[in-house]
């Protein structure tokens, strides 16, 4: 029972901290230089994100040029760059991989 009090404090103080943030910062008020800069965070975040989930195994090992998830990215980041599209690159590179992890 103390793994879900604490997984519902943790749940309510990130909850709060970006709440916060949300009140108390206007983006009326803010330069264009610090919009123009934070629209940038997305796009560092979310390569943060992937790149390790992709790129490393359980181990935190690299991974070989051979494994599933390295080709499904491979081919999700082709559809990415020629048709500009996230969800369809999503998609493709979802069922890449489910192809690639139940069919072989």
């Amino acid at each position: 029972m103390t793994i879900w009090i604490s997984i519902i404090i943790a749940g309510i103080i990130n909850y709060l901290s970006r709440l916060g943030s949300i009140l108390l910062i206007n983006p009326k008020n803010m330069s264009q230089q610090t919009k123009a800069v934070l629209n940038y965070v997305p796009s560092a975040v979310f390569p943060a994100i992937i790149f390790p989930a992709v790129f490393l195994d359980n181990q935190n090992n690299f991974v070989e040029l051979n494994d599933p998830k390295l080709i499904a990215f491979s081919i999700a980041f082709l559809i990415g760059f020629l048709f500009k599209n996230l969800i369809l690159t999503i998609l493709v590179g979802l069922i890449t991989f489910w192809i690639i992890i139940f069919a072989l």
